[in-house]
């Protein structure tokens, strides 16, 4: 019995010490001596030192430690140069031996069969790219005839089909490898033929739903070495979907973050990730209305203390100032109200404009894109058709400014308010108007209806509003 009890702790003792074992990564570097290198990691799209060495008088150094290496790609560094790359995955106790300058070229791998395949590719490549030059350089070349352009064209694609050949033979050969994982999240998705439908034609859909349903079969957003590599494939996977294959609706965009994180959710640094790339994503958005999105990641993630893992008490307040100022003036929500005084300190009040629409202006006498920005607003103000009035809101204290402003820009007829003198809140609590100019517009019943628009861009707005909202009554 003591032997068995002696055997199991001994066996256990050993699974620890191996699990607990780190990283050992030696070099040698022929060309190199008595300096400092580094070793670097990716994370999106910044760049981190991991660990320090000195490379000794014959070239050798190595990087060590006690905790093994998050997955990922990682990369040597000599006085902020990078000089090559390597994979670190399971096997994290290897050797390279390497010449200097041609680090990939006389690349020796010991004790690691993934960086030995990720150097023979590397080197591979290399080759085809230049068995291909000659014909890039006929495709590139404005006197090349069609007829040689043809032939390169065709050796191109050839030389094309033996690279992803390649690939295809090392991801069967090395299904679980880093490399694999790399090559997988790049492959393109090979759509099949459209079918045909039964009135006879094409089916115009089929493409775009094939591709959006496959688009996540060879990216794992669960997998840390994804936010690891040296590029940022993981952000731009996220963002070509989200910006290319959804409709641009908040709800929408809402309801496919909340599916993607719930998919990423299983590992910590993949969630984070994912979160963080999606607030900041839409935090200033470029599409009208997306802001709302911004504010429900800010609510479903942060407010529920979902990312207290990793998001600190300053940066959530910093979140939370901003989506409590986007929350109230949502594209779709009664504007709130705003009740200042005019040049002759009388009191107006938003909702007492009685136009079809209202804009509301917010300016700045000193601003020099204002200074542009209003004379555009003033010539679509007195020469549209639609209904529309000006409520102008002066973000100086200056009530002279505010006075020599409307004087000068011939802005009698619109209302001018300033700002800082309020019975309301302040209007940046109340708006998302942090700079100037910023325009809002809103319709007769003051819901908004759209924000930050140039007012050069207004005209053409409130047509193709008035177009949508005719065939909105007409299909109720």
């Amino acid at each position: 019995m003591k032997k068995i009890l002696l055997y199991t702790l001994l066996l256990l003792t050993c699974s620890y010490a191996h699990a607990q074992k780190g990283y050992k990564l030696n070099f040698k570097i022929e060309g190199l001596a008595d300096t400092t290198v580094y070793l670097g990691n990716f994370f999106g799209e910044s760049t981190y030192v991991k660990d320090t060495a000195h490379i000794n008088k014959i070239g050798e150094f190595a990087f060590s430690g006690s905790k093994p290496l998050e997955s990922g790609v990682y990369f040597v560094v000599l006085n902020k140069t990078r000089l090559f790359d390597i994979l670190i995955s399971n096997d994290q106790q290897f050797s390279l031996h390497t010449k200097h300058p041609e680090y990939v070229t006389h690349m020796k791998v010991t004790g690691d069969i993934e960086n030995e395949v990720f150097f023979a590719n590397l080197l591979y490549n290399s080759a085809r790219n230049e068995e291909a030059q000659p014909y890039v350089k006929v495709m590139r070349d404005s006197t090349s005839t069609e007829a040689s352009k043809s032939v390169a064209r065709s050796e191109l694609e050839k030389l094309n089909k033996k690279v992803m050949g390649h690939q295809d033979e090392l991801m069967n050969k090395y299904p679980e490898s880093l490399l694999t994982k790399i090559l997988n999240a790049n492959k393109r998705i090979e759509i099949p033929e459209a079918p045909i439908l039964d009135n006879g034609k094409v089916d115009s859909t089929f493409s775009y739903r094939y591709y959006k349903k496959h688009y996540w079969d060879n990216f794992n957003l669960a997998d840390p070495a994804m936010i690891r590599l040296s590029e940022p494939l993981y952000r731009k996977k996220v963002e070509d979907y989200l910006d290319k294959l959804l409709i641009q609706h908040p709800d929408t965009i809402t309801n496919a973050i909340q599916h993607l994180a719930d998919l990423a959710k299983t590992n910590q640094d993949t969630y984070k990730y994912l979160v963080w790339t999606v607030t900041i994503k839409y935090q200033n958005p470029e599409i009208m209305g997306l802001d709302e999105v911004f504010v429900n990641i800010y609510y479903r993630y942060f407010a529920t203390g979902e990312m207290d893992y990793w998001a600190n008490d300053q940066l959530k307040k910093n979140l939370k100032e901003r989506a409590e100022q986007l929350r109230l003036s949502l594209i779709g929500m009664k504007a709130p109200n705003l009740i200042m005084l005019d040049e002759n300190l009388k009191s107006r009040s938003l909702y007492d404009q009685k136009n079809k629409y209202t804009v509301i202006y917010f300016y700045d006498p000193d601003c020099g894109h204002c200074k542009k920005e209003t004379p555009k607003l003033k010539k679509f103000s007195e020469g549209t058709s639609f209904d529309v009035n000006v409520f102008a809101v002066s973000a100086d204290t200056s009530m002279l400014k505010m006075k020599n402003y409307i004087k000068d820009m011939h802005l009698e007829s619109w209302v001018t308010v300033n700002g800082p003198r309020t019975y309301t809140e302040h209007y940046q609590k109340l708006y998302d108007a942090l700079t100037t100019p910023t325009i809002y517009v809103l319709d007769e019943k003051k819901k908004i209806i759209a924000k930050k628009v140039p007012a050069e861009k207004l005209e053409d707005f409130l047509t193709r509003y008035e177009k949508m909202e005719a065939l909105r009554k007409e299909k109720n």
